[in-house]
């Protein structure tokens, strides 16, 4: 696969995980979230069930097989994808597409914090500033004042913590054994177990309602969880990190304006100008370490 070809694909994932935003309001008129967000990863499970089982008759045949070790990790994982994806959910509630979207993002700095600051990993120094100019951000999104973020927008924030959680276990998981489609499929399984059994314990459920509710689980479910990661995974193999790095952060972007275009949602100057520091902000802490990794190749290959 060509560069470009790969670029498109993560650049068709992005523009399919920002829109979904749209898609997990909308669904909500008929359904809780808890039940929204079972069904959803339900139906990616079941899209990315057939690679998962290629991946595992590959890795049979070289003599590698999953173990119940490893399928504990992939529900503990699962559980805490579950926390991200609901906590997620409950605060679209009662806040816009355009801010969900820009906070949720918030979990790219965490990521280099919480490795900084819990397991003593040495992080770049553009993790700081730009951690700093994460919480201006979120400040002008707020109207210019933190107290004046809505209660949605605060669910967001904590899912935020839970999306950063499940990036830095998910690579160490899925490395175990190299089955990284088959962790995943097993991880959505957890999710969406755990959303349906919450939501029919603690959510009016019909199935009139689910009806009403099908096509926007479906997008959620089918693209954003389950064409969205296939097509990252099979992108990331054949284009250079800093342009996954750069394309993937335009999800944020791709749910400002179709919260726009879909909803008629409306931003004032300070939260575009809050949104917009947010994804500079993301973007940086991404590519400044590439970047220096890059030059420290050629300079010792020179």
């Amino acid at each position: 696969m060509k560069r470009a070809h790969a670029n498109g694909l993560l650049l068709v994932a992005a523009l399919i995980w920002g829109t979904a935003f749209v898609a997990q309001q909308t669904g909500m008129r008929d359904v809780g979230p808890f039940v929204f967000t079972g069904s959803r990863f339900l139906f990616g499970a079941v899209i990315v069930a057939p690679l998962a089982f290629w991946e595992l008759r590959r890795l049979g045949r070289r003599g590698v097989f999953m173990d119940l070790r490893d399928l504990l990790a992939s529900a503990v994982l699962g559980g805490v994808l579950f926390l991200g994806a609901a906590l997620q959910q409950i605060g679209i509630m009662s806040t816009t597409v355009s801010n969900a979207g820009f906070l949720t993002a918030l979990y790219v700095p965490l990521v280099p914090i919480a490795g900084a600051l819990l397991l003593r990993e040495r992080s770049h120094w553009s993790v700081w500033p730009t951690s700093l100019g994460c919480l201006a951000g979120t400040y002008l999104l707020g109207g210019g004042s933190l107290s004046a973020l809505s209660v949605g927008d605060l669910w967001v924030i904590a899912s935020a913590l839970f999306w950063a959680a499940h990036v830095m276990l998910v690579g160490r998981v899925a490395a175990r054994k190299g089955a990284s489609v088959t962790v995943a499929m097993l991880q959505f399984v957890v999710v969406g177990v755990l959303g349906v059994a919450v939501g029919l314990a603690v959510e009016d459920v019909s199935v009139g309602a689910l009806e009403r509710a099908l096509p926007s689980i479906a997008y959620a479910g089918i693209l954003s969880v389950g064409v969205g990661f296939t097509l990252q995974v099979v992108a990331q193999r054949h284009t250079p990190a800093a342009d996954a790095a750069i394309l993937l952060s335009c999800e944020t972007l791709f749910a400002a304006l179709a919260g726009h275009l879909a909803l008629g949602e409306t931003m004032t100057p300070a939260q575009m100008s809050g949104g917009g520091l947010i994804f500079a902000c993301v973007l940086a802490v991404q590519i400044l370490p590439l970047w220096r990794a890059q030059r420290r190749l050629a300079a010792s290959a020179g």
